[in-house]
């Protein structure tokens, strides 16, 4: 199987611009391509995961990806959906969330070294034959910030040289503009396409990009790249979207109660991630396991069939596969070992997320189980968790709690502490602060 059939097999393929052309490049690891991020956190997330695994399943075909970082747009500011200005960031915030970004995808992708030559890529270079495979089998990725070229732009130049190239009655019937012509599309926003489109002209002309892949959602201004590179140079670059990571009742998946799934450790921990992925539903499983996994397809398919406590199973290689490809091996064990101890009842349960109590925390030296609830974030209120336990959804170790009086002092959650479960999915580990 090429790579090309495995992504369509896998149902990663959303749209494309030539597929025959995509195909034939991909296939013979001649792909020069590039994935945007948008440095705006010190973390990447679920939401960025599927392309990373793209990226990575490319580049052990030989073709070599390139991870375009948005320093120059965070400089502003994306203000889509919002009613006030984003908080702006300083360009040492933003460098610092690229280091982190690129120290995450170091570990799906493979860097070429600080002092390693890119003369292969060098500016004017637009001999797309010099890529991959043809030049040394240098499929090694770079790592470039928008910020080289948009900070200092001229804005009448641009204008004049970039923005001529667009239509505005074409670009308002973007698929990217409808919901914001709903609500009201500012200037600022509309200008979006036409920059995404100047990084792909960029990055064609300064490293041989000849590809941009992205989320489906993106599909209008990628074609605006695609567009703009055969106006201005008289060249065919090309562009594909991967189908959006969406669960059974067509929501993005990658959100908690809590927020986003992030791949920092420190932001979500190993155990948490692993959590995550050991609860998506029935429906999702085989579908995260074909997209995010590098599991063999064959494997996988077999699946097919499993009903029942086979689906748990597959839901923990699920949980484990990912967790080890963010975290690590030795993570992803402790985080299964961790969860399998809590379904059991019992066991180490160190690796779970754990909720730290103060002395003040506890009134006349007790602290009750609806206090319990809301301070480990199990519960949004006293109310709340008070339905939870009289509805038979609380227990605390082995045991169901039913007296919404229940109480526990400081000594009894010194040292390992408790377990406190409320419904199937939501526990923390209570202990008291050293």
């Amino acid at each position: 199987m090429t790579v090309f059939d495995e992504l369509k097999a896998r149902g990663l393929l959303a749209q494309l611009t030539d597929e025959e052309e995509i195909k034939e490049l991909v296939n013979a690891g001649k792909a020069v391509f590039y994935i945007g991020f948008d440095p705006t956190a010190d973390s990447l997330h679920v939401g960025h995961f599927m392309a990373l695994c793209l990226m990575k399943r490319l580049q052990m075909a030989g073709n070599k990806p390139i991870a375009l970082l948005g320093g120059g747009t965070a400089m502003i500011g994306d203000p889509s959906g919002r009613t006030d200005l984003r908080t702006m960031m300083t360009k040492e915030t933003i460098d610092h969330n690229c280091e982190c970004f690129k120290k995450q995808m170091s570990r799906f992708i493979e860097f070429e070294d600080a002092g390693e030559s890119t003369s292969s890529v060098e500016a004017g270079t637009l001999n797309l034959a010099l890529t991959s495979r043809e030049n040394g089998g240098n499929s090694k990725a770079i790592m470039v910030n928008n910020a080289d070229w948009l900070r200092d732009l001229n804005y009448i130049e641009f204008i004049r040289d970039i923005g001529a190239h667009f239509s505005v009655n074409r670009m308002l019937t973007a698929e990217c503009y409808k919901q914001r012509m709903e609500k009201g599309l500012s200037f600022l926003e509309f200008n979006y396409m036409i920059m995404q489109s100047y990084d792909f002209l960029c990055l064609y002309q300064k490293y041989g990009c000849n590809m941009q892949f992205g989320g489906d959602d993106q599909w209008s201004n990628m074609l605006g790249g695609t567009e703009l590179i055969r106006r201005k140079l008289g060249k065919d670059a090309y562009a594909m979207t991967i189908t959006l990571l969406l669960n059974s009742e067509g929501k993005k998946m990658g959100k908690t109660q809590k927020g986003a799934v992030w791949l920092d450790p420190n932001k979500t921990s190993p155990y948490e991630f692993y959590q995550y992925w050991r609860n998506v539903a029935d429906a999702d499983v085989l579908k995260c396991l074909r997209m995010l996994t590098f599991l063999p397809i064959e494997q996988i398919e077999a699946m097919d069939q499993w009903e029942g406590s086979q689906l748990n199973q597959a839901k923990e290689i699920l949980a484990f596969e990912l967790t080890k490809l963010v975290h690590g091996e030795e993570e992803a064990v402790k985080a299964q070992e961790s969860a399998r101890a809590l379904f059991a009842g019992g066991g180490d349960s160190d690796n779970m997320p754990t909720c730290e109590l103060e002395e003040g925390d506890f009134l006349n030296g007790t602290i009750d189980i609806l206090g319990v609830l809301v301070k480990a974030g199990l519960n949004a209120s006293r109310s709340e968790a008070r339905r939870a336990v009289e509805q038979g959804g609380v227990t605390v170790g082995n045991e169901k709690v039913s007296d919404i009086k229940t109480a526990y002092t400081p000594e009894q959650l010194s040292g390992e502490g408790i377990v406190v479960r409320r419904g199937k999915k939501n526990y923390k580990r209570i202990v008291l602060k050293k």
